[in-house]
C-alpha cells in the first residue's frame, strides 16, 4: 500500500476518535485497515477509558483485546451510540461498498443498531458510483454457491470466489463464503442493486451499504481532513 494512503487512513482515524469518541460510549468497532487504526487511536487517546464495545470480526476483537479495550459478544437488546468503520468505496451521495475485510454481514447488522455511523476513508475510496473501483462482496451459503455463481453471472456480473492465502475459499466468521462481483457498468441505484442481489436464495448479505453513513471522514496524507454528511452530499 502506498505510504501516503496509509498516512491518510491514520489521519482520518485519529480525527474520528478525537472528535467523536468519549469514554462511556457504546461502540461498534468495524473491520479493516482503517478501522484497525481507529481501534489503535482509541487505545492511545483513552488508555484507561471505559467503553462498552462489540467488534464486527474476530480480527478486530483480537486487536481490541490486545490493546486492552474491553469487547464482548452481541446481545439481543444491543444499541450503540457510535460505529466506527471504513469503506471500500464511497459515492458523492455517501452510498458505500464494504466487505473487503470479509465482515460485511456483521458490519451491516451493527450499523443498523448504531445511532451514528462514522466512516473513515482515504481519498482513493471516493468514486462517482459503486463498482468503479472495487468489487461488490456478497456473502453466500457455501452449499448454494455454485448455483449463485451461475445466476449472478447470468445477470451480467463477473463473479469471483474469494480465496484465502492458502488458496482455499475464504470463510467468513459466520462460516460462509464470499463472491466478489464486478458489475458490467457502475451501479447508479445501490438500493435496487442490493435488493436484487438479496433476492437470490442463499445470499446472506451484500456489501452494498446504501444510505447508512451519517458522516464520512476523508483523511489526506498532508494532515487535512474533510467531513461529508448526507445533507451536504445531496447538495453536490
Amino acid at each position: 500500500m502506498p505510504e501516503e494512503l496509509e498516512r491518510a487512513k491514520v489521519v482520518a482515524a485519529r480525527y474520528a476518535v478525537e472528535h467523536h469518541v468519549r469514554p462511556g460510549l457504546r461502540l461498534a468497532l468495524g473491520t479493516g485497515s482503517t478501522a484497525a487504526q481507529a481501534v489503535r487511536a482509541i487505545a492511545e487517546r483513552f488508555p484507561h477509558g471505559k467503553f462498552d464495545c462489540v467488534a464486527t470480526s474476530r480480527a478486530t476483537d483480537a486487536l481490541a483485546r490486545e490493546l486492552e479495550i474491553p469487547v464482548r459478544p452481541l446481545r439481543g437488546d444491543d444499541r450503540f451510540d457510535l460505529m466506527l468503520d471504513g469503506a471500500d468505496e464511497v459515492t458523492p451521495g455517501l452510498d458505500m461498498t464494504k466487505g473487503g475485510g470479509g465482515a460485511l454481514f456483521r458490519e451491516k447488522l451493527l450499523a443498523r443498531l448504531s445511532a451514528s455511523v462514522v466512516i473513515m476513508v482515504d481519498p482513493s475510496k471516493l468514486v462517482g458510483a459503486l463498482g468503479e473501483r472495487a468489487s461488490i462482496p456478497v456473502e453466500v451459503v457455501p452449499f448454494g454457491r455454485p448455483v449463485l455463481e451461475r445466476e449472478l453471472a447470468a445477470e451480467g456480473y463477473r463473479v469471483r470466489l474469494r480465496v484465502g492465502a492458502d488458496g482455499r475459499p475464504f470463510i467468513s466468521d459466520n462460516g460462509n463464503e464470499i463472491l466478489d462481483l464486478s458489475p458490467r457498468e457502475p451501479v447508479h441505484d445501490p438500493t435496487a442493486a442490493a435488493e436484487a442481489l438479496r433476492s437470490h436464495t442463499g445470499v446472506v448479505e451484500t456489501g452494498v451499504f446504501a444510505g447508512m453513513a451519517d458522516l464520512v471522514i476523508v483523511g489526506y496524507s498532508d494532515g487535512r481532513v474533510e467531513e461529508r454528511r448526507p445533507e451536504t452530499a445531496r447538495a453536490r
